[in-house]
């Protein structure tokens, strides 16, 4: 998959019932994306049966997402990283902080002009890196970046297995344009026919 570009980086807060079930809010635009960076771990089994490889297993696990963004508001930081604002505006980061997870949506642009897009389910990120550095005799460019550990959802889609991601690419075979146009007015919900229909 070639991308040439990424832009249009949301968020939604998640809210979970008593059996820890997500409902998403309505998504929200995060930051100005720069760069996504997701690596995948694997749980991976392998079973050996008449001196070979019988069969072998690869679950997902977990994953490491870390955005590059151009800023994170002081809202997006109290949703992402648990940070409060205290009386005089003033964002406070202490070692107790725990952000709660939320969804991460983007997209990335195709050489074909296409977009590809994404939906992380269940992120929780910590606190977001700064790199600083004096004006010498050029300008560079500082911005922060913030890593998040990528989890299954709780809740189980219809089919009762638990996404992790959700993608598409618009002009795809079966792929409806209003998959594409709704893709940032709500969290993308799997969709499946049920047996018997």
């Amino acid at each position: 998959m070639a991308t040439i570009g990424m832009d249009k980086l949301y968020y939604a807060k998640i809210t979970e019932d008593e059996n820890g079930e997500e409902t998403y809010a309505t998504p929200v635009q995060l930051a100005k994306a720069m760069k996504a960076d997701l690596t995948v771990e694997l749980a991976e089994a392998t079973l050996y049966a008449d001196d070979g490889a019988a069969y072998v297993i690869k679950d997902f696990k977990s994953g490491k997402l870390s955005l590059g963004v151009d800023d994170i508001g002081i809202t997006a930081a109290q949703d992402l990283t648990g940070a409060v604002v205290d009386d005089n505006g003033v964002l406070i980061s202490a070692s107790e902080n725990e952000g709660a997870p939320v969804a991460i949506g983007f997209r990335a642009l195709k050489p074909n002009n296409k977009y590809r897009y994404f939906w992380l389910y269940r992120v929780k990120f910590g606190v977001p890196s700064t790199n600083l550095q004096t004006k010498g005799d050029s300008i560079t460019f500082q911005t922060p970046t913030i890593e998040g550990t990528v989890m299954r959802r709780n809740k189980p889609d219809s089919m009762g297995k638990h996404p992790w991601k959700a993608e598409v690419t618009e002009g795809d075979a079966g792929v409806a344009e209003a998959t594409i146009t709704g893709w940032y007015t709500q969290v993308y919900e799997p969709v499946f026919e049920t047996e018997g229909e």
